[in-house]
Protein backbone atom coordinates (compact mmCIF):
# COMPACT_ATOMS: atom_id res chain seq x y z
CA UNK A 1 0.00 0.00 0.00
CA UNK A 2 1.66 2.94 -1.26
CA UNK A 3 1.90 6.54 0.46
CA UNK A 4 -0.44 9.15 -1.19
CA UNK A 5 -0.94 12.50 -1.02
CA UNK A 6 -4.69 13.15 0.80
CA UNK A 7 -6.81 14.98 -1.12
CA UNK A 8 -9.60 15.11 1.47
CA UNK A 9 -8.46 13.93 4.79
CA UNK A 10 -6.23 16.71 5.32
CA UNK A 11 -9.34 19.45 4.87
CA UNK A 12 -11.58 17.86 7.72
CA UNK A 13 -10.33 18.88 11.61
CA UNK A 14 -13.94 18.58 12.74
CA UNK A 15 -17.63 17.26 11.85
CA UNK A 16 -18.10 20.83 10.96
CA UNK A 17 -15.85 20.40 8.11
CA UNK A 18 -17.17 17.25 7.27
CA UNK A 19 -20.50 18.87 6.98
CA UNK A 20 -19.66 20.51 3.59
CA UNK A 21 -18.58 18.14 1.44
CA UNK A 22 -20.76 16.93 -0.58
CA UNK A 23 -21.99 12.67 -0.60
CA UNK A 24 -19.64 11.98 -3.39
CA UNK A 25 -16.74 13.77 -1.34
CA UNK A 26 -17.80 11.99 1.55
CA UNK A 27 -17.37 8.39 0.12
CA UNK A 28 -13.49 9.88 -1.08
CA UNK A 29 -13.05 10.49 2.41
CA UNK A 30 -13.88 7.48 3.96
CA UNK A 31 -11.61 5.83 1.39
CA UNK A 32 -8.66 7.91 2.74
CA UNK A 33 -9.32 7.86 6.24
CA UNK A 34 -9.60 4.12 5.59
CA UNK A 35 -5.70 4.29 4.19
CA UNK A 36 -4.74 6.63 7.08
CA UNK A 37 -5.87 4.05 10.04
CA UNK A 38 -3.98 1.32 8.10
CA UNK A 39 -0.68 3.59 7.46
CA UNK A 40 -0.31 4.54 11.30
CA UNK A 41 -1.47 1.26 12.95
CA UNK A 42 1.14 -0.54 10.72
CA UNK A 43 3.57 1.37 12.77
CA UNK A 44 1.97 2.35 15.82
CA UNK A 45 -0.14 -1.37 16.41
CA UNK A 46 -4.16 -0.74 17.93
CA UNK A 47 -7.18 -1.96 16.86
CA UNK A 48 -7.07 -2.26 13.09
CA UNK A 49 -10.20 -4.36 11.89
CA UNK A 50 -12.65 -3.22 14.00
CA UNK A 51 -12.41 0.74 13.25
CA UNK A 52 -11.76 -0.47 9.45
CA UNK A 53 -15.32 -1.50 9.96
CA UNK A 54 -16.74 1.38 10.98
CA UNK A 55 -15.50 4.30 8.73
CA UNK A 56 -18.24 5.21 7.01
CA UNK A 57 -20.73 4.31 9.67
CA UNK A 58 -18.44 7.15 11.98
CA UNK A 59 -18.58 9.28 9.13
CA UNK A 60 -22.23 9.12 8.22
CA UNK A 61 -23.26 9.83 12.10
CA UNK A 62 -21.08 13.02 12.12
CA UNK A 63 -22.15 14.17 8.58
CA UNK A 64 -25.99 13.86 9.75
CA UNK A 65 -26.06 14.87 13.75
CA UNK A 66 -24.99 17.69 15.65
CA UNK A 67 -21.99 16.39 17.25
CA UNK A 68 -21.01 17.43 20.34
CA UNK A 69 -24.05 18.84 21.40
CA UNK A 70 -25.32 15.77 20.46
CA UNK A 71 -24.63 12.48 22.22
CA UNK A 72 -22.63 9.71 20.57
CA UNK A 73 -21.55 6.87 22.69
CA UNK A 74 -19.32 3.89 21.01
CA UNK A 75 -19.22 0.44 22.68
CA UNK A 76 -16.85 -1.25 22.28
CA UNK A 77 -14.56 1.82 22.29
CA UNK A 78 -11.85 0.08 19.78
CA UNK A 79 -14.53 0.95 16.91
CA UNK A 80 -13.71 4.22 17.42
CA UNK A 81 -10.19 5.31 15.48
CA UNK A 82 -12.71 6.90 12.54
CA UNK A 83 -14.79 9.19 15.24
CA UNK A 84 -10.69 10.24 16.84
CA UNK A 85 -10.17 11.25 13.28
CA UNK A 86 -12.62 13.09 12.53
CA UNK A 87 -13.18 15.04 15.92
CA UNK A 88 -9.67 17.08 15.08
CA UNK A 89 -7.50 13.96 16.35
CA UNK A 90 -5.95 13.04 13.02
CA UNK A 91 -2.12 14.42 13.97
CA UNK A 92 -2.58 12.78 17.55
CA UNK A 93 -3.72 9.63 15.94
CA UNK A 94 0.08 8.98 15.28
CA UNK A 95 0.38 8.84 19.37
CA UNK A 96 -2.42 6.64 19.88
CA UNK A 97 -2.04 4.51 22.75
CA UNK A 98 1.59 5.45 23.26
CA UNK A 99 2.76 7.15 27.13
CA UNK A 100 1.52 10.83 26.65
CA UNK A 101 -0.64 10.38 23.79
CA UNK A 102 -3.98 9.91 23.10
CA UNK A 103 -5.79 6.84 24.66
CA UNK A 104 -7.09 4.25 22.32
CA UNK A 105 -10.84 4.19 23.12
CA UNK A 106 -12.90 7.25 24.07
CA UNK A 107 -12.11 9.17 26.96
CA UNK A 108 -14.50 12.13 28.23
CA UNK A 109 -11.68 13.97 29.40
CA UNK A 110 -9.39 13.53 25.86
CA UNK A 111 -12.55 15.28 23.85
CA UNK A 112 -15.94 17.04 24.11
CA UNK A 113 -16.61 14.82 21.41
CA UNK A 114 -16.18 11.74 23.38
CA UNK A 115 -19.54 11.81 25.67
CA UNK A 116 -18.58 8.06 27.17
CA UNK A 117 -15.54 6.12 28.27
CA UNK A 118 -17.17 3.01 26.76
CA UNK A 119 -14.16 0.10 26.47
CA UNK A 120 -15.25 -3.46 26.72
CA UNK A 121 -18.41 -3.80 27.05
CA UNK A 122 -22.24 -3.49 26.44
CA UNK A 123 -22.41 -0.13 28.56
CA UNK A 124 -23.93 2.24 25.19
CA UNK A 125 -27.55 1.49 25.50
CA UNK A 126 -27.62 2.39 29.60
CA UNK A 127 -25.19 5.28 29.16
CA UNK A 128 -27.42 6.78 25.91
CA UNK A 129 -30.25 6.28 27.73
CA UNK A 130 -29.55 8.10 31.06
CA UNK A 131 -28.20 10.85 28.43
CA UNK A 132 -31.40 11.01 26.24
CA UNK A 133 -33.25 10.96 29.60
CA UNK A 134 -31.44 13.76 31.42
CA UNK A 135 -32.39 15.92 28.31
CA UNK A 136 -35.88 14.89 28.34
CA UNK A 137 -36.34 16.18 31.69
CA UNK A 138 -34.61 19.45 30.99
CA UNK A 139 -36.30 19.92 27.66
CA UNK A 140 -33.57 20.18 25.21
CA UNK A 141 -33.88 18.85 21.85
CA UNK A 142 -31.12 16.68 21.62
CA UNK A 143 -30.85 13.66 19.81
CA UNK A 144 -28.35 10.47 21.34
CA UNK A 145 -26.83 7.98 19.33
CA UNK A 146 -25.17 4.54 20.82
CA UNK A 147 -23.06 2.62 18.25
CA UNK A 148 -22.92 -0.82 19.69
CA UNK A 149 -20.94 -3.82 17.98
CA UNK A 150 -18.06 -5.96 17.43
CA UNK A 151 -19.90 -8.49 19.77
CA UNK A 152 -20.94 -5.77 22.35
CA UNK A 153 -24.50 -6.39 21.96
CA UNK A 154 -24.15 -9.95 23.88
CA UNK A 155 -23.41 -8.67 27.17
CA UNK A 156 -26.47 -8.35 30.00
CA UNK A 157 -25.84 -4.45 30.58
CA UNK A 158 -27.27 -4.04 26.62
CA UNK A 159 -30.34 -5.70 27.47
CA UNK A 160 -30.66 -3.50 30.90
CA UNK A 161 -30.23 -0.81 28.92
CA UNK A 162 -32.77 -2.26 26.25
CA UNK A 163 -35.55 -3.19 28.84
CA UNK A 164 -35.40 0.47 30.46
CA UNK A 165 -35.19 2.87 27.34
CA UNK A 166 -37.89 0.81 25.83
CA UNK A 167 -40.06 1.54 28.93
CA UNK A 168 -39.94 5.48 28.46
CA UNK A 169 -41.29 5.53 24.84
CA UNK A 170 -40.97 9.19 24.72
CA UNK A 171 -37.15 9.46 25.60
CA UNK A 172 -35.57 10.00 21.76
CA UNK A 173 -32.38 7.87 21.68
CA UNK A 174 -31.12 5.54 18.20
CA UNK A 175 -28.94 2.23 18.83
CA UNK A 176 -26.68 1.62 15.63
CA UNK A 177 -26.22 -1.98 15.67
CA UNK A 178 -22.98 -2.35 14.20
CA UNK A 179 -23.22 -5.75 12.73
CA UNK A 180 -20.20 -7.60 11.71
CA UNK A 181 -21.00 -11.03 12.68
CA UNK A 182 -17.78 -11.05 15.10
CA UNK A 183 -16.55 -10.07 18.22
CA UNK A 184 -12.58 -10.33 18.89
CA UNK A 185 -12.69 -13.64 17.94
CA UNK A 186 -16.30 -15.78 15.70
CA UNK A 187 -19.60 -14.55 17.57
CA UNK A 188 -20.93 -17.14 19.49
CA UNK A 189 -24.61 -18.05 21.19
CA UNK A 190 -28.03 -18.01 20.18
CA UNK A 191 -28.31 -13.77 19.25
CA UNK A 192 -25.58 -14.15 16.86
CA UNK A 193 -28.34 -16.69 14.52
CA UNK A 194 -30.94 -14.48 14.91
CA UNK A 195 -29.11 -11.39 13.69
CA UNK A 196 -28.12 -13.73 10.76
CA UNK A 197 -31.20 -14.53 10.35
CA UNK A 198 -32.77 -11.26 10.21
CA UNK A 199 -30.16 -9.73 7.94
CA UNK A 200 -30.71 -12.78 5.26
CA UNK A 201 -33.73 -12.70 5.19
CA UNK A 202 -34.91 -12.53 1.56
CA UNK A 203 -38.56 -11.36 1.26
CA UNK A 204 -38.30 -9.62 4.04
CA UNK A 205 -35.21 -7.51 2.52
CA UNK A 206 -36.96 -7.85 -0.39
CA UNK A 207 -40.21 -5.94 0.43
CA UNK A 208 -38.93 -3.27 2.69
CA UNK A 209 -36.00 -2.09 0.27
CA UNK A 210 -39.11 -1.72 -2.58
CA UNK A 211 -40.90 0.06 -0.71
CA UNK A 212 -38.13 2.67 0.41
CA UNK A 213 -37.61 3.01 -3.10
CA UNK A 214 -41.10 3.74 -4.02
CA UNK A 215 -41.49 6.03 -1.48
CA UNK A 216 -38.69 7.47 0.22
CA UNK A 217 -39.13 10.88 -1.87
CA UNK A 218 -42.58 11.10 -0.55
CA UNK A 219 -42.66 12.11 3.30
CA UNK A 220 -46.38 10.87 3.78
CA UNK A 221 -45.68 7.78 1.93
CA UNK A 222 -42.64 7.30 3.70
CA UNK A 223 -44.63 7.65 6.45
CA UNK A 224 -46.82 4.47 5.38
CA UNK A 225 -44.12 2.87 4.03
CA UNK A 226 -42.59 2.64 7.39
CA UNK A 227 -45.72 1.31 9.64
CA UNK A 228 -46.45 -1.17 7.11
CA UNK A 229 -42.54 -2.14 6.90
CA UNK A 230 -43.41 -2.86 10.33
CA UNK A 231 -46.92 -4.69 10.02
CA UNK A 232 -44.86 -7.28 8.18
CA UNK A 233 -42.01 -8.08 10.23
CA UNK A 234 -43.64 -10.51 11.85
CA UNK A 235 -44.87 -12.59 9.44
CA UNK A 236 -41.97 -12.38 6.77
CA UNK A 237 -39.54 -13.14 9.86
CA UNK A 238 -41.59 -15.79 11.15
CA UNK A 239 -40.93 -14.80 14.66
CA UNK A 240 -41.47 -11.55 16.86
CA UNK A 241 -38.94 -9.21 16.06
CA UNK A 242 -36.67 -9.10 19.38
CA UNK A 243 -36.01 -5.69 19.40
CA UNK A 244 -39.16 -4.34 19.08
CA UNK A 245 -40.24 -6.31 21.71
CA UNK A 246 -38.11 -4.36 23.92
CA UNK A 247 -39.84 -1.06 22.23
CA UNK A 248 -37.47 -0.08 20.02
CA UNK A 249 -38.22 0.74 16.34
CA UNK A 250 -36.42 -1.71 14.52
CA UNK A 251 -34.95 -0.21 10.81
CA UNK A 252 -32.84 -2.67 8.48
CA UNK A 253 -30.94 -4.23 7.88
CA UNK A 254 -28.45 -1.52 6.05
CA UNK A 255 -25.18 -1.72 4.09
CA UNK A 256 -22.55 -0.16 6.43
CA UNK A 257 -20.28 0.43 3.93
CA UNK A 258 -22.61 2.68 1.97
CA UNK A 259 -22.02 5.86 3.20
CA UNK A 260 -24.99 7.04 0.80
CA UNK A 261 -27.79 4.92 1.96
CA UNK A 262 -26.38 5.65 5.82
CA UNK A 263 -26.59 9.30 5.57
CA UNK A 264 -30.20 8.74 3.66
CA UNK A 265 -31.85 6.65 6.53
CA UNK A 266 -29.92 8.56 9.62
CA UNK A 267 -31.39 11.75 8.12
CA UNK A 268 -34.87 9.62 8.14
CA UNK A 269 -34.91 8.30 11.49
CA UNK A 270 -33.47 11.86 13.05
CA UNK A 271 -37.04 12.84 12.74
CA UNK A 272 -38.65 10.16 14.49
CA UNK A 273 -38.97 10.16 18.33
CA UNK A 274 -38.46 7.73 20.73
CA UNK A 275 -36.57 4.86 21.25
CA UNK A 276 -34.42 3.25 17.58
CA UNK A 277 -32.81 0.89 16.75
CA UNK A 278 -30.73 0.63 13.51
CA UNK A 279 -29.31 -2.43 12.19
CA UNK A 280 -26.31 -2.16 10.19
CA UNK A 281 -24.17 -4.60 8.64
CA UNK A 282 -20.27 -4.14 8.23
CA UNK A 283 -16.92 -6.45 7.55
CA UNK A 284 -14.30 -6.49 10.03
CA UNK A 285 -11.26 -5.52 7.91
CA UNK A 286 -13.23 -3.82 5.38
CA UNK A 287 -10.82 -2.09 2.37
CA UNK A 288 -7.61 -3.82 3.43
CA UNK A 289 -7.42 -7.51 2.21
CA UNK A 290 -6.01 -9.42 5.11
CA UNK A 291 -7.73 -8.20 7.67
CA UNK A 292 -10.90 -9.17 5.57
CA UNK A 293 -9.87 -12.57 4.90
CA UNK A 294 -8.59 -13.12 8.62
CA UNK A 295 -10.41 -10.85 11.18
CA UNK A 296 -9.28 -12.72 14.49
CA UNK A 297 -5.50 -12.56 13.64
CA UNK A 298 -6.08 -8.13 12.63
CA UNK A 299 -8.34 -7.29 15.06
CA UNK A 300 -4.82 -6.17 16.76
CA UNK A 301 -2.33 -7.39 14.57
CA UNK A 302 1.14 -5.40 15.86
CA UNK A 303 3.34 -3.85 13.23
CA UNK A 304 2.68 -5.13 9.69
CA UNK A 305 3.87 -4.19 6.18
CA UNK A 306 1.07 -2.49 4.32
CA UNK A 307 2.08 -3.17 1.20
CA UNK A 308 2.67 -6.76 1.84
CA UNK A 309 0.14 -7.61 4.58
CA UNK A 310 3.07 -9.68 6.60
CA UNK A 311 3.30 -9.09 10.48
CA UNK A 312 6.34 -7.48 12.32
CA UNK A 313 7.81 -9.81 14.68
CA UNK A 314 9.20 -8.77 17.94
CA UNK A 315 12.71 -8.08 17.72
CA UNK A 316 13.51 -10.28 20.55
CA UNK A 317 12.30 -13.11 19.71
CA UNK A 318 10.39 -13.48 23.19
CA UNK A 319 7.71 -15.47 23.86
CA UNK A 320 4.39 -13.63 24.42
CA UNK A 321 3.10 -14.03 27.97
CA UNK A 322 -0.46 -15.13 26.60
CA UNK A 323 1.15 -17.93 24.48
CA UNK A 324 2.94 -19.28 27.72
CA UNK A 325 -0.06 -18.99 29.06
CA UNK A 326 -1.84 -20.92 26.64
CA UNK A 327 0.37 -23.66 26.41
CA UNK A 328 0.67 -24.31 30.02
CA UNK A 329 -3.41 -24.54 30.15
CA UNK A 330 -3.14 -27.49 27.40
CA UNK A 331 -0.50 -28.71 29.80
CA UNK A 332 -2.67 -28.87 33.04
CA UNK A 333 -6.03 -30.09 31.13
CA UNK A 334 -3.94 -33.10 29.55
CA UNK A 335 -2.80 -34.19 33.28
CA UNK A 336 -6.86 -33.46 34.86
CA UNK A 337 -9.50 -33.86 32.93
CA UNK A 338 -10.95 -32.09 35.08
CA UNK A 339 -9.31 -28.49 34.16
CA UNK A 340 -11.59 -26.42 31.61
CA UNK A 341 -10.85 -22.73 30.84
CA UNK A 342 -13.82 -20.03 30.04
CA UNK A 343 -13.00 -16.59 27.78
CA UNK A 344 -15.91 -14.20 26.89
CA UNK A 345 -15.27 -13.72 23.71
CA UNK A 346 -11.73 -13.59 23.01
CA UNK A 347 -9.81 -17.00 22.64
CA UNK A 348 -7.00 -15.44 20.08
CA UNK A 349 -6.78 -12.81 22.28
CA UNK A 350 -5.43 -14.67 25.42
CA UNK A 351 -4.43 -18.09 23.52
CA UNK A 352 -6.69 -20.01 24.87
CA UNK A 353 -7.77 -21.22 21.40
CA UNK A 354 -4.26 -23.41 22.07
CA UNK A 355 -6.47 -25.53 24.06
CA UNK A 356 -9.60 -25.44 21.55
CA UNK A 357 -7.02 -26.48 18.81
CA UNK A 358 -5.51 -29.28 21.02
CA UNK A 359 -8.93 -30.42 22.21
CA UNK A 360 -11.18 -30.16 19.86
CA UNK A 361 -15.01 -31.63 19.19
CA UNK A 362 -16.28 -34.04 21.70
CA UNK A 363 -13.49 -33.74 23.95
CA UNK A 364 -13.40 -29.96 24.14
CA UNK A 365 -12.19 -28.24 27.32
CA UNK A 366 -12.62 -24.71 26.55
CA UNK A 367 -16.01 -22.80 26.75
CA UNK A 368 -16.48 -20.12 24.63
CA UNK A 369 -19.17 -17.36 25.81
CA UNK A 370 -19.80 -14.07 24.09
CA UNK A 371 -18.85 -10.92 25.34
CA UNK A 372 -20.54 -11.30 28.87
CA UNK A 373 -17.76 -11.52 31.43
CA UNK A 374 -20.12 -12.07 34.68
CA UNK A 375 -22.34 -14.81 32.94
CA UNK A 376 -19.06 -16.26 31.89
CA UNK A 377 -18.40 -16.96 35.74
CA UNK A 378 -21.36 -18.58 36.47
CA UNK A 379 -22.14 -22.00 34.85
CA UNK A 380 -18.65 -23.72 35.29
CA UNK A 381 -17.04 -26.78 37.59
CA UNK A 382 -15.24 -26.27 40.06
CA UNK A 383 -11.41 -26.77 38.52
CA UNK A 384 -11.84 -23.94 35.62
CA UNK A 385 -9.39 -21.35 34.12
CA UNK A 386 -10.62 -17.88 33.34
CA UNK A 387 -9.24 -15.55 30.94
CA UNK A 388 -10.63 -12.36 33.28
CA UNK A 389 -11.87 -8.97 33.75
CA UNK A 390 -12.12 -7.97 37.34
CA UNK A 391 -16.33 -7.21 37.32
CA UNK A 392 -16.62 -11.34 37.50
CA UNK A 393 -14.64 -11.85 40.89
CA UNK A 394 -17.18 -10.31 43.00
CA UNK A 395 -19.96 -13.46 41.76
CA UNK A 396 -17.34 -16.24 43.28
CA UNK A 397 -16.40 -14.48 46.06
CA UNK A 398 -19.32 -15.16 47.54
CA UNK A 399 -19.92 -18.80 46.65
CA UNK A 400 -15.92 -19.22 48.00
CA UNK A 401 -14.91 -20.54 45.09
CA UNK A 402 -10.98 -20.25 44.44
CA UNK A 403 -10.74 -20.21 40.61
CA UNK A 404 -7.71 -19.05 39.12
CA UNK A 405 -7.51 -16.11 36.68
CA UNK A 406 -5.40 -15.88 33.85
CA UNK A 407 -4.77 -11.82 33.68
CA UNK A 408 -4.56 -11.44 29.73
CA UNK A 409 -2.92 -7.65 29.91
CA UNK A 410 -1.63 -4.70 31.58
CA UNK A 411 -4.76 -3.65 33.69
CA UNK A 412 -2.49 -0.75 34.90
CA UNK A 413 -1.67 0.56 31.59
CA UNK A 414 -2.21 3.95 29.96
CA UNK A 415 -4.14 2.28 27.36
CA UNK A 416 -6.73 0.36 29.74
CA UNK A 417 -7.03 2.85 32.78
CA UNK A 418 -10.46 1.69 33.55
CA UNK A 419 -9.75 -1.59 35.08
CA UNK A 420 -6.80 -0.76 37.03
CA UNK A 421 -8.84 0.12 40.11
CA UNK A 422 -11.45 -2.38 39.99
CA UNK A 423 -8.45 -4.79 39.74
CA UNK A 424 -6.51 -4.04 42.68
CA UNK A 425 -9.84 -4.13 44.56
CA UNK A 426 -10.94 -7.43 43.70
CA UNK A 427 -7.85 -8.89 44.31
CA UNK A 428 -8.38 -6.98 48.16
CA UNK A 429 -11.61 -8.43 48.34
CA UNK A 430 -11.13 -12.13 47.21
CA UNK A 431 -7.35 -12.53 48.93
CA UNK A 432 -5.91 -12.87 45.61
CA UNK A 433 -2.48 -13.58 45.16
CA UNK A 434 -1.06 -12.10 42.01
CA UNK A 435 1.58 -14.12 40.46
Amino acid sequence: MEKREYNWLDRVDSPRDLKRLSLDELRLYCDELRHYIIEQCAVNPGHLASSLGAVELAAAIHYVFDTPDDRLVWDVGHQAYAHKIITGRREAFRTNRKLGGISGFPRIAESPYDAFGGGHSSVSISAAFGMAKAAELRGEKRQVIAVIGDGAMTGGLAFEGMNNAGASRKTNMLVVLNDNNMAIDQATGALKSYLLHISTSKRYNAFKNRLWRWFAHVPPLLTLCRRAGNAVKHGLLQKSNLFESFNFRYFGPVDGHDVRALVTVLRALKEIDGPKLLHVMTVKGKGYSPAEHNQCEWHAPGRFNPETGERIASADGRDRYQDVFGQTLVDLARLDRRVVGITPAMPSGCSMNLLLRAMPGWDARLFLFASCVRWATSPHPRHVIFCWEPSCAWTLRRWSIPPSFHLDMSFISQANPRWALPFTICCAIMGMRRC
